[in-house]
């Protein structure tokens, strides 16, 4: 029996980030996981993900030079699998645990007891004792409840971004960021793609704004956009060509010799033996997703399960900040500043509130709008569409809000995201020079806009657009 200062179960983008810190604090670490060190993202999210939207992207502009062979090259390249291999190879993720002084173990992990981790591997039970355990066991693709969808040809993340072929028609079911962006990256290669999504907008946990213009893009991809509307029922090889057919609640069907799920993730907890520290997972009762990560004396949770959201940046985060707590420093975890970023064709990103969730909570807050596409910025690249918006706090005169999808809303929105984080008053902001012509420009306009807003009582508007050639 090994005895550590922290043993995570999980090796994926939280655990490895908690056990780089602990070990960069001097404390000693075992790390476990099953399958990939390095998890899903790198594997089969976001790292080949974002490749294949790039390549996507490329294709359109010249289909000669860049095919979907070079795609699939280029995919596999970022995620380290050789021509030959059916899997990545994690060994760009291991090396470096290793030489940090991490143990690593492959096999299953579950807890013992208190403070005892029971690791199995073909057939060899380890015990390692602990003063931590941290969970970091990421999360899987839900499948629905859909009569007869064992009968199709279903793909999840993990088909769609290690593809080598092209599908001949693509189903996606779920409009989340995960669907919207693979669907963008498929009808680009030509692929015949449907994507239905139950409720009345795309990506529904981003800034509706957001949501209409991801919408207008994919639609002029050519991707067919079914709102409102879920799987009932699913019939294999019933649709045309061969195509598996999916009943929607409707009474219309949709086809795909390929059906994605992207309606949302689970979460492998059930098994883990957490009832040793008084946690019951049946129910997710005393689970509560809310991103506290402690669940008990000597007990953490990080990552996806950890909640609130599902970000690799977020389980970056919370792998450091659960082994600071662990250690006796004197944080919390923050989550006012928490960005969302989605990377279809514009990008799309979203940090702190809506003027509506403010509003629910009560907050005296007020929007500004700018069009992007009528902005210099958007000008000079011949936008189409996009927005930036802010929401800002009259009663304490901070930004607790912003959106934009424009070409690159992953990176303008850290401003805000920093802003927020800080509580930056509005003068400030609108008193700091910025680049012209540039993205960042719009949001200084729109700080300038609020800056008076708030200087003037009475012409505080509930919500103002701008149309100025920012």
């Amino acid at each position: 029996m090994d005895e550590f200062d922290f043993v995570i179960i999980g090796a994926g983008p939280a655990g490895e980030s908690a056990a780089f810190e602990a070990r960069h604090r001097g404390a000693s670490v075992a790390i476990v996981d099953r399958r990939w060190v390095g998890g899903s993202c790198p594997h089969i999210g976001c790292i080949p993900s974002k490749s294949l939207l790039d390549s996507a992207h490329r294709h359109l502009e010249n289909a000669a030079t860049w095919s979907w062979r070079e795609a699939s090259d280029r995919r596999d390249w970022m995620i380290n699998r050789k021509a030959d291999a059916a899997e990545p190879d994690d060994a760009h993720h291991v090396e470096p645990l290793e030489q940090a002084g991490a143990v690593v173990y492959r096999g299953d992990a579950r807890v013992a007891d208190r403070g005892v981790v029971e690791v199995r591997h073909d057939g060899v039970n380890h015990e390692l004792m602990t003063h931590n355990v941290v969970v970091a066991v990421g999360s899987f693709s839900k499948v629905p409840a859909v009569p007869g969808l064992d009968s199709v040809n279903v793909w999840t993340n993990r088909e769609a971004t290690l593809a080598r072929e092209l599908p001949r028609s693509l189903l996606v079911l779920g409009g989340g960021p995960t669907g919207c962006e693979l669907a963008q990256t498929y009808v680009r290669f030509g692929v015949p793609t449907t994507i239905v999504q139950s409720g009345d907008r795309l990506m529904p946990t981003d800034h509706p704004r957001n949501s209409q213009v991801v919408t207008e893009a994919l639609r002029e991809d050519g991707v067919d956009v079914r709102l409102k509307v879920r799987a009932v029922a699913a019939r294999g090889r019933a649709g045309r060509d061969g195509a598996d057919l999916i009943e929607l609640s409707d009474g219309s069907t949709a086809e795909g010799h390929a059906i994605l799920l992207a309606v949302g993730r689970d979460f492998p907890i059930d098994d883990l033996g957490l009832e040793c520290y008084g946690v019951d997972t049946s129910g997710r009762t005393n689970f509560p997703r809310d991103g506290r990560l402690r669940l008990a004396d000597g007990l953490w949770v990080i990552g996806d399960p950890a909640g609130p959201e599902l970000h690799t940046h977020q389980a970056h985060y919370q792998g450091e900040v659960a082994v600071r707590m662990a250690l006796g420093d004197p944080v919390v975890p923050d989550y006012r500043a928490l960005p969302r970023a989605s990377y279809t064709d514009p990008e799309a990103a979203f940090v702190g509130v809506s003027l509506e969730q403010a509003r629910g909570d009560s907050i005296d807050a007020v929007e500004f709008v700018a069009d992007f596409a009528s902005s210099a910025r958007g000008y000079g690249i011949q936008a189409k569409r996009g927005h930036v918006t802010i929401v800002v706090d009259r009663g304490s005169g901070t930004l607790i809000g912003a959106a934009m999808a424009c070409p690159d809303a992953s990176a303008a929105i850290h401003e805000c995201v920093l802003a927020i984080k800080a509580r930056t008053p509005i003068e400030d902001l609108a008193d700091t020079i910025h680049a012209f012509p540039s993205t960042s420009r719009i949001l200084n306009g729109l700080f300038a806009d609020a800056r008076r807003a708030l200087s003037s009582p009475r012409a505080q508007p509930t919500s103002a657009r701008r149309k100025a050639f920012d």
